[in-house]
């Protein structure tokens, strides 16, 4: 057990974690198509994490095409090159799952506005 742990251990990135449920964001993540490699941008609404070490994942869901779309993405995989948020969400649940069956503006997730002084304090501590 304790060799699965070290393994982790090197494996776990700390560089990525500074998103929520609820915040859009923007995944960069990286496709090998044969030889070539190429950065594929995902943005959609972060709707579940789920906590797990090393196998911590968590679901993207955007509209496309007038369709819903969600994926699941490993966070500590070497394939995601960053992860940027574009909007932070205000939400008071873990899982935002009834969010599939909303249509249009009930859709969406209120943006939290926070005030200057709080973000200056998350600033210099974090």
């Amino acid at each position: 057990m304790d060799i699965i742990k070290a393994l982790e251990s090197e494996q776990i990135r700390d560089d990525v974690e500074n998103f929520r449920i609820g915040d859009t964001v923007k995944v960069h993540f990286k496709i090998v198509e044969g030889r070539t490699e190429r950065i594929q941008v995902y943005e959609g609404l972060v709707i579940a994490k789920n906590n797990g070490g090393l196998r911590k994942t968590f679901t993207v869901r955007k509209i496309s095409y007038g369709v819903g779309v969600e994926r699941v993405f490993p966070l500590h995989s070497p394939r995601i090159q960053n992860v940027e948020v574009t909007r932070r969400g205000r939400v008071r649940r873990a899982k935002l799952y009834y969010i599939r069956d909303r249509v249009g503006k009930s859709a969406k997730v209120k943006e939290l506005i926070r005030k200057k002084s709080d973000r200056k304090v998350k600033e210099t501590t974090g």
